[in-house]
């Protein structure tokens, strides 16, 4: 048996303290982050919490905001969202992005945002299965309202958008409270 001998009085009562505090807050558990942007992603945030936090997302998150779709991403969900980084919406045409933000093209922003999104909570586990039941395809009905397809090559998710577009998951199982995130490298597009 071990004995801890305390320097006085006051440095017992504040060890006694410390250990009530403890044992009442319950155990205390360390979230599995990923890290997105330079920032940890936590399992128990929104996907607006989280991707605010993402140095390699803040023109979606910005875009999200002139579409306002903010309190529709921090709603209960759950969601699937393929997260483009700014590398992706930088390979767009010049100008694109400052285009799509202003407020006159909010319904064309909001319709290539919300493409982005599937209903429901798609982990990589789920799409792998989806795609073997696809034989090789996996077809998701976006929030949007047109498909988006999901297949596996060379070790990793391919989407391909409605006009033949192509983006890798680069980053998958972003979990998040409201459902997950996973990081692609393309701006998918609808028709």
């Amino acid at each position: 048996m071990r004995v801890v001998r305390f320097a006085s009085r006051a440095a017992f009562a504040a060890g006694l303290a410390l250990a009530a505090m403890t044992m009442a807050s319950g155990p205390v558990f360390a979230e599995d982050t990923v890290m997105v942007g330079g920032a940890a992603m936590y399992p128990s945030k929104t996907i607006v919490e989280n991707a605010v936090n993402s140095k390699d997302h803040t023109t979606l998150v910005a875009a999200v905001k002139a579409a306002g779709l903010v309190d529709t991403l921090n709603s209960a969900g759950p969601f699937t969202v393929f997260a483009p980084t700014n590398a992706a919406f930088a390979k767009l045409p010049a100008g694109t992005v400052d285009t799509l933000v202003k407020p006159e093209n909010k319904a064309m922003l909001t319709t290539i945002l919300t493409y982005h999104v599937v209903p429901g909570r798609l982990t990589a586990a789920e799409l792998t299965k989806a795609v073997k039941a696809g034989h090789g395809k996996a077809m998701l009905k976006t929030v949007q309202g047109e498909d988006l397809t999901v297949e596996w090559k060379h070790e990793r998710f391919e989407v391909v958008d409605a006009k033949g577009g192509t983006a890798w998951v680069t980053i998958p199982d972003v979990l998040q409270s409201n459902g997950v995130i996973h990081v692609v490298d393309t701006v998918l597009m609808p028709k």
